[in-house]
């Protein structure tokens, strides 16, 4: 009982969130443009289906998802998990020793980039846009990579209590001396590939990890360490798809150049 209460009120809350952007979409359609709303059932059932979508999902939030990166974090820092110890006395750690957090962090961010629902939508329009020549599936891949890296960093950051800034300043810097060199065409795609990880599923599962690993790693504040992991997931995506983009580019190139060799080498007079 208590659980369907707050399944309720997560409901009600999110219709007053939900009731502002129908109304500037509808108000902006029949009293800016004056035109009307064409199949206007379909649209409430629409709205009705985003609003319960969107309380199942929090819901599940809450329930499941926080939680489990939660406790994957504790479970992974625990000293007879890492040290083999179970007298509760916790050892001088080493960066070294929290290895498999490291691979968790890389394998979560990859797998929940892959599945984000936003960047779906950004690679199939980009793969319309472009005529194909920007693949779905690789622009997904590439982004899923940068995500795999900055969370996989940021991990290695809360557990050696590094400043956030030197990361960020060394990817920005990255950054801007590949937008140098890279296509134009994939410059915009590649800024808004890292805006795009920080969606609906990737969010909930990285901070609930980045504040289990900060709770549990001696040392650490959940406050000062345990934020930043989205940061870095943000940052490396525009890294590694625009060096997709230039690998793409120099491949094309050292075709392009077999070719022409091919073609101007002079055939055996029989």
């Amino acid at each position: 009982m208590e659980d369907i209460l707050h399944f309720a009120q997560t409901t009600l809350g999110l219709l007053k969130d939900v009731l502002p952007i129908a109304g500037v979409l509808l108000g902006f359609q029949v009293l800016i443009l004056k035109r009307k709303i064409h199949h206007p059932t379909r649209v409430f059932i629409g709205l009705i289906f985003v609003l319960f979508g969107l309380a199942l999902f929090l819901e599940g939030l809450s329930l499941a998802l926080f939680p489990l990166g939660r406790l994957m974090a504790e479970q992974l820092t625990l000293p007879a998990f890492i040290f083999g110890n179970d007298s509760g006395l916790v050892p001088a750690f080493h960066w070294a020793d929290y290895m498999w957090v490291y691979i968790f962090a890389a394998a979560i961010g990859f797998a929940t980039t892959v599945a984000e629902p936003a960047l779906i939508a950004v690679a199939m329009k980009a793969n319309q846009v472009s005529a194909g020549t920007v693949s779905t599936n690789g622009l997904r891949f590439a982004v899923a990579l940068g995500v795999a890296l900055g969370v996989a960093m940021g991990t290695f950051r809360i557990v050696t209590g590094t400043p956030l800034h030197w990361y960020m300043i060394a990817g920005y810097v990255i950054v801007v001396v590949q937008t140098v060199f890279a296509p134009r065409s994939i410059i915009p795609l590649a800024y808004d590939s890292g805006g795009v990880t920080t969606s609906t599923v990737t969010v909930p599962l990285v901070t609930a990890l980045g504040l289990g690993l900060a709770t549990t790693v001696p040392g650490r504040s959940a406050l000062v360490d345990g934020f930043g992991l989205i940061a870095l997931a943000s940052l490396f995506p525009m890294i590694t798809v625009m060096g997709y983009a230039q690998m793409s580019r120099w491949k094309a190139a050292r075709a392009a150049q077999a070719t022409t060799r091919s073609n101007h080498v002079p055939k055996e007079v029989e």
